[in-house]
């Protein structure tokens, strides 16, 4: 017979992230982070590759990336529009953690999978700051995707991607609940 864990079941059901730009100080202090990291690292991988890194962004570390972004817009000739939203997260920003994506050769573990994981860890991570009783949010937008900002903002290797930047910090305030999926339409039986 299993053993529930009603509060946990509980947590995940109401769970809710915290808009970035509602964040603000106090963050996580490097012991509080380090734990949190530890609970993303528990998240499953198949063949125990560790195809993910971290990189902490602290408040200093935000307003050179918010000028990269900017920088790599123009340079890519987005619109004023995207501009400012690729570099909001780094202006509003107070604490962020980069989850890299490490695609590591293996003859059983094929890419995507390991893609998954670091997905996985995304959740996982931002599950963790949420439980920790912080406001947290996973962001990406068009700069975790542009190798540019990736090679220049954070020395990417080649083999190496953003996964999804997650805010981490002290909410400002509650967001309203936002409609959930309907499960009876996406949910099939065999």
């Amino acid at each position: 017979m299993p053993v529930p864990n009603p509060q946990a079941l509980e947590f995940l059901l109401n769970r809710r992230s915290r808009p970035a730009k509602t964040l603000s100080g106090p963050v996580p202090d490097r012991e509080t982070l380090m734990q949190l990291l530890t609970a993303a690292a528990r998240t499953p991988d198949h063949g125990k590759l560790e195809p993910w890194r971290f990189i902490v962004i602290d408040r200093a570390a935000m307003a050179p990336l918010a000028e990269l972004a900017q920088a790599r817009g123009e340079a890519l000739a987005l619109d004023p529009e995207q501009i400012t939203k690729g570099r909001a997260q780094f202006d509003q920003g107070h604490l962020a953690v980069v989850v890299v994506e490490v695609q590591k050769p293996s003859p059983k573990i094929p890419p995507l999978e390991q893609t998954y994981s670091a997905g996985a860890v995304c959740l996982a991570l931002l599950n963790a700051a949420l439980a920790a009783g912080w406001g947290a949010n996973w962001l990406s937008g068009w700069v975790s995707h542009d190798r540019a900002f990736m090679t220049q903002g954070f020395d990417l290797a080649a083999n190496e991607r953003i996964a999804g930047f997650i805010h981490i910090g002290t909410e400002s305030s509650i967001p309203p609940e936002r409609p959930r999926p309907d499960l009876e339409s996406i949910t099939s039986w065999l």
